[in-house]
């Protein structure tokens, strides 16, 4: 296969994984939270964890893929950490916004976003240094 080919493909399955994997984020946010505030423990939020940790594992396995996650990821953690208030009202206009709590507030304010982006765009760096030249 081409490598420009496999370069693309990459890149649209970083992007396709993107959804999931946001998804999967804050459904561990909100479980853990939830755990935490009952004072109990969140099987949940460890199995919505473990089905994120398969899933970045996948991506860095391949660059592109895990760049192309990575780098939204990155970006949105990134304002999270900067200015909460701009990204409370961008997530307030994603689909499926509720009032008290939009989407992608609790995985973005916990610092998740920003971990999985990190490690997403670490992992072909990381691999480019382990290549003997």
């Amino acid at each position: 296969m081409d490598e420009r080919v496999r370069h693309l493909l990459g890149a649209v399955a970083g992007l396709a994984a993107l959804v999931p994997l946001c998804s999967l984020t804050e459904a561990a946010a909100r479980a853990l939270r939830t755990g935490n505030a009952a004072f109990a423990p969140a099987p949940a939020g460890l199995g919505y964890l473990a089905a994120v940790a398969v899933l970045v594992t996948l991506l860095t396995a391949w660059p592109a893929a895990a760049l192309a996650c990575g780098v939204p990821l990155a970006a949105t953690g990134t304002l999270f950490a900067l200015d909460l208030d701009a990204a409370m009202g961008l997530a307030g206009t994603l689909p499926g916004a509720e009032i008290g709590e939009p989407p992608g507030t609790l995985a973005g304010v916990t610092g998740l976003y920003a971990l999985l982006g990190v490690l997403l765009l670490l992992s072909p760096l990381r691999r480019a240094l382990r290549r003997p030249s």
